[in-house]
């Protein structure tokens, strides 16, 4: 089943901006969310997603 991408949110990098469906560029766009309380907090998730990972990251080089 292909996912209904216009009734999902992104977070526009460049602009700040929150975005339903495709609006920008792809190399400026992260998600897709499944709602706009979310996209509002990408930066967020993705600093955490990143700081998970690094922590793995070095678990996984001891």
């Amino acid at each position: 089943m292909a996912e209904d991408t216009e009734n999902q949110y992104w977070y526009n990098m460049r602009t700040g901006a929150v975005e339903k469906g495709f609006q920008s560029p792809s190399l400026d766009r992260v998600g897709p969310f499944p709602t706009h309380y979310e996209a509002t907090h990408a930066l967020e998730k993705l600093r955490a997603n990143s700081a998970k990972w690094s922590e793995d990251d070095a678990r996984d080089n001891r």
